[in-house]
């Protein structure tokens, strides 16, 4: 999970309250000291600090509290309003949706190895999935070796191209790659241009010139979140030179520093639009400031989770499947179905921090790599049953010694292997019946991506349920 550690510290210093017997202004004071800490150590800037603690202090009158009222959700839910309104650009994020049946040129400006091609193959790959028609432009002729690398993503994500060793001139190459691309009834062109710094007059006259030549209908800032505060300034020059539109935050994997994310949102008044946790094509995530709020308290992101499984899982096998899990009837054979959809949602890790209450002990601790290759090992054991045990719900049978030791000799895995995988078939297969159940979920998935968008009364309800059923 991004910003991981701090999440930890906020939710550890709001914990705190419900110790307390009784909750006056300096048990307020010292939660707020907690939290406030805890932000300065992430690098986020000092004024906003302050502003978020002003903020809590003016919404909680401890004093002024009716009788009755639990003081302690009162505070949570301050905190959290407090963090979202410092995220929160005041940009509705829906004004900068790409519109399908027309053409959409997007221009990616950025920092000196903040990225920005990698970021704008994942970016391209990203919408591929969701039926978009995307191609790349590389109109970087100032960084050696920028159009083979962006060769390379584009070929491995199989995604069209354009480029040029012999131009060098960037706004003829992005003009002309537009226009090839419009005529090939691409409807999204991504325009990789040279990274810069906020000193390099030069280079920032160049991109004016790409930006006059293309015409964007969207300018995405690329950003490097792990070098703090010192973005904001380098945020500033490029919102005086283009129009920054939105932001995209790269390497906030690892220990990177929030304080970037936030100081570039201040400074361009630009919505976050995606997060890159990683150097692979799918460690790339949607960003939407309640929702990362939510699993940064660790309440979960429900609503991302449909999203990702929306991705793959058809939509005319969903009702079948959730009718399945809803009514107990989780077999290996449905559980092999579940690990091998797992398996293309992408790390692990990211998917779990988007369970309200999940076990993470169930999953080796910071690899996802090991994540994935114990449940391609699960796989390997359900391969090796027969149809009766494919098919059975009767865990006591799946624990039959003799049973267990075909299947070890089957699979090719040691006997403990195959009685971790009846272990984690009894946990997965209660908990998701029971978390289906309580979050009270439709039948199709797609309700979850926003057709029918819930309140934030009704998710919190709904995180709340699943919460209890873990």
């Amino acid at each position: 999970m991004v910003l991981a550690e701090l999440g930890t510290r906020i939710t550890k210093a709001l914990s705190t309250l419900s110790q307390t017997l009784t909750i006056d202004e300096k048990v307020l004071d010292a939660c707020l000291k907690e939290i406030c800490t805890a932000l300065l150590q992430a690098d986020v800037n000092v004024k906003q600090v302050s502003n978020l603690r002003n903020g809590v202090k003016k919404r909680v009158n401890i004093e002024q509290l009716a009788a009755g009222l639990n003081k302690q959700r009162v505070i949570e839910r301050a905190v959290f309003e407090e963090l979202c309104e410092m995220l929160d650009a005041g940009v509705d994020p829906k004004k900068l949706e790409l519109k399908k049946g027309k053409t959409s040129v997007v221009m990616f400006v950025g920092l000196q190895g903040s990225g920005k091609t990698t970021t704008c193959t994942k970016y391209a790959f990203y919408h591929k999935k969701k039926g978009w028609k995307p191609a790349l432009v590389c109109a970087d002729t100032f960084r050696a070796g920028a159009f083979d690398q962006l060769k390379q993503n584009a070929t491995k994500a199989q995604i069209p191209f354009y480029g040029s060793y012999k131009e060098t001139d960037p706004a003829v190459i992005a003009e002309q790659g537009v226009q090839r691309f419009r005529d090939e009834g691409r409807d999204l062109i991504i325009v990789d241009t040279s990274g810069r710094h906020k000193q390099e007059a030069a280079l920032f006259e160049e991109m004016r010139q790409v930006a006059a030549a293309v015409t964007p209908d969207l300018v995405i800032f690329v950003m490097d979140g792990s070098i703090g505060q010192a973005a904001f300034d380098q945020a500033k020059a490029f919102k005086d030179s283009v129009e920054v539109g939105a932001v995209i935050m790269t390497k906030m994997d690892g220990h990177a520093k929030g304080g970037g994310a936030l100081s570039a949102v201040s400074a361009t008044n630009s919505p976050i639009i995606f997060l890159g946790t990683g150097e692979h094509m799918d460690q790339f995530e949607s960003f939407e400031v309640k929702r990362f709020v939510q699993r940064l308290l660790g309440k979960g992101d429900v609503s991302g989770l449909m999203d990702k499984i929306q991705d793959v899982i058809p939509e005319d096998k969903q009702p079948e499947l959730l009718d399945t899990i809803t009514k107990g009837n989780i077999t290996m054979g449905v559980l092999k179905d579940m690990f091998e959809s797992v398996l293309e949602l992408g790390p692990m890790s990211q998917m779990m921090s988007m369970l309200p209450g999940f076990n993470s002990d169930l999953l080796p601790k910071g690899n996802d790599k090991a994540s994935q290759l114990m449940i391609k090992r699960y796989i390997t054991i359900i391969e090796s049953m027969t149809e009766k045990e494919l098919n059975t719900t009767n865990v006591k049978m799946l624990t039959e010694p003799s049973r267990i030791e075909r299947l070890a000799r089957g699979s090719g895995r040691p006997p403990g292997e195959v009685f971790q995988l009846v272990e984690a078939y009894k946990h997965y297969s209660k908990y998701a019946t029971q978390a289906l159940k309580a979050a009270n979920l439709p039948n199709n998935m797609k309700h979850m991506k926003g057709d029918t968008p819930m309140t934030p009364r009704q998710m919190q309800q709904s995180l709340q349920n699943m919460t209890r059923a873990a």
